[in-house]
């Protein structure tokens, strides 16, 4: 936890606040304390999610939710094995980390994990919001060489400093006024020994190969081939365009 943190701690609770955020307080962690000023977010994820008009700025307030199999026995509720280990405050401290690190990351405001009962927890997240943001598969530039290459470059940085992103897809990189950006670190951790060849980071970029195949359809296969080799040579600091994919 960094010095301009604070942690707020009652019984079955706690929360988790960047200090430069004065007046934070719980219930900005739930929509309905925001009435009309809270959005529902309606692409990515699993629901959940509200975009938040605040008088500190825009913020993305995120419920974390369970998918898959997993949703059938209960969709909000996490195996509790103590607060430090909770999913939010865990995405808070690494998102604290990799800024630190000069990763372009969004800025953690806020984190909630909250006991229910003896075994399990729920959790929230509050970020402040990237400005004109936009998700690589609505991007007009979609086609442009050089994105990729950029692209290919930030995943790099982010491996070199140790990061595995178990859901690195399409929709978790964004583009706001030039600058890439990615997010949702949703069990995601850091490598403090890791190789270049590192298996974590090979499934990271074979996880991002399948989202481009399934996102990016309305490119001609053959251009997303040569986007996707593209981006594998930003990410190997490679000119050619005849690198091999880095799932290779």
């Amino acid at each position: 936890m960094t010095t301009n943190t604070q942690l707020l701690r009652s019984p079955g609770r706690q929360l988790l606040v960047d200090t430069s955020f004065a007046g934070v307080t719980e219930s900005w962690l739930t929509p309905g304390f925001w009435g009309e000023r809270a959005r529902p977010v309606a692409t990515g994820g699993r629901g959940g999610a509200w975009f938040l008009e605040t008088d500190r700025g825009e913020m993305v307030l995120r419920h974390y939710l369970r998918g898959g199999m997993a949703a059938r026995l209960s969709r909000c509720s996490y195996l509790f094995t103590g607060f430090r280990r909770s999913r939010s405050l865990a995405e808070f401290n690494l998102l604290q980390s990799l800024a630190a690190h000069g990763l372009p990351v969004p800025v953690p405001v806020a984190a909630l994990a909250v006991r229910n009962g003896l075994i399990t927890y729920r959790a929230a997240i509050l970020l402040l919001r990237i400005p004109g943001a936009c998700p690589l598969p609505a991007v007009a530039e979609l086609e442009d060489g050089q994105l990729w290459r950029d692209v290919g470059q930030l995943l790099r940085r982010f491996h070199d400093c140790g990061l595995d992103h178990v859901d690195l897809n399409c929709d978790n990189i964004l583009l706001a006024e030039g600058q890439l950006w990615l997010i949702d670190f949703d069990r995601c951790r850091l490598h403090t020994r890791h190789g270049v060849n590192a298996r974590w980071k090979r499934r990271n970029m074979l996880r991002l190969q399948r989202s481009v195949e399934k996102r990016c359809q309305h490119i001609p296969p053959a251009r997303r081939e040569q986007l996707w080799q593209l981006l594998c040579n930003g990410y190997r600091g490679d000119e050619l365009s005849s690198a091999a994919p880095v799932g290779d």
